[in-house]
């Protein structure tokens, strides 16, 4: 049984949205199911968020356990897309119609370009009562600007692309320092490259000194970070395990 006082359960729980269908693993959606339900046996499996769909393929979709989130393959799938109570969230690429997205879904995520427009994007996204998508390429200046943005706004986002390791690596950037900025408010987090700098445990998580606990941490979860998009569950609980944060 998972813990519920355990401050790592806080931080983690549902981090992963699942998205195997997509690339670089781009999974057929026989496969896809066969590792989503490996996935679902883990012991780990309380960082399982929801199985991420494009449009075009939830007809064929299975009963996968939980809900879906779906991502519009283009801006003309909103229009088709039927109400459906397995779908939780929908995900949106960049140029939509904002307007035309409100109650598409209870959470609906508008994918966020990291470039000089940002701070504007947000505003209409803030404007409609939606939330933010953020793709994690490039340099980690841009990334923390969408952050503050974000959070001055109170605007909840979602992150993907490229986070399968838990710490910063080169280029890669790393969802335990996306998962620092979060809760520390602090972007400085996104260039952290040491993992002893980082530690999570039973009472809390701690980053350089400062060390936040379960009720902050549930605080950020639902306020700022709500989860990241991975075409792999495994990567990112090995990166964990071979961290000592995993198992419970």
């Amino acid at each position: 049984m998972v813990p519920v006082d355990d401050a790592r359960v806080a931080l983690l729980s549902r981090l992963i949205d699942h998205a195997p269908l997509f690339p670089p693993a781009s999974l057929d959606l026989h496969e896809a199911i066969e590792e989503d339900r490996r996935a679902r046996a883990h012991p780990a499996s309380f960082m399982l968020g929801r199985f991420v769909c494009p449009a075009s393929r939830l007809a064929e979709l299975p009963d996968v356990g939980r809900g879906v989130s779906v991502v519009l393959d283009n801006l003309e799938s909103g229009v088709r897309l039927k109400p459906d109570p397995k779908v939780e969230a929908v995900e949106v690429p960049p140029g939509a119609d904002l307007e035309s997205l409100v109650g598409l879904a209870e959470e609906v995520y508008v994918e966020v370009p990291l470039d000089d427009d940002l701070d504007v994007r947000l505003a209409e996204v803030k404007r409609y009562g939606l939330r933010a998508k953020v793709r994690c390429s490039g340099d980690t200046t841009r990334l923390g600007w969408f952050l503050q943005e974000c959070r001055a706004s109170q605007i909840v986002y979602k992150a993907t692309a490229g986070l399968h390791h838990a710490v910063r690596a080169d280029a890669e950037h790393g969802f335990l320092n996306l998962l620092a900025a979060a809760v520390f408010f602090d972007e400085d987090a996104l260039d952290e490259r040491e993992p002893e700098a980082f530690a999570l445990g039973a009472e809390g998580f701690r980053w350089r000194g400062r060390t936040a606990h379960r009720d902050e941490l549930l605080h950020a979860r639902r306020s700022t970070l709500h989860s990241i998009g991975s075409c792999s569950f495994f990567e990112p609980v090995e990166e964990l395990e071979k961290l000592g944060i995993l198992p419970l």
